[in-house]
């Protein structure tokens, strides 16, 4: 497992990169959700009430940033976050 910490509007974001036999399975947690790789369902965020925010195709943590969100939960829309945004913006949504 490796942790690695992120700068954004000014507070220092935990990304978690868990390598699998096949994979790694990838999320950057933020002060109101999470932003996560395609392991995560949406449907479960939405049951929970948690805001997340989804990107796929990403290998590490920097390329999360740089992607568009594909899904995002109802808690995550009510933030502001919408299907298209980078991973970035949608961080920044969660991080105020």
């Amino acid at each position: 497992m490796e942790i690695q910490y992120i700068d954004i509007n000014g507070n220092k974001l935990k990304g978690v990169k868990i390598a699998t036999k096949n994979t790694a399975i990838l999320i950057i947690e933020a002060p109101k959700g999470f932003l996560g790789c395609g392991y995560f369902d949406i449907e479960v965020a939405d049951k929970f009430n948690d805001a997340s925010a989804i990107v796929t195709g990403v290998k590490n943590l920097k390329e999360m940033l740089e992607k568009p969100v594909e899904r995002v939960s109802k808690a995550a829309q009510d933030l502001g976050i919408k299907v298209g945004d980078l991973g970035i913006e949608a961080l920044r949504k969660m991080a105020v």
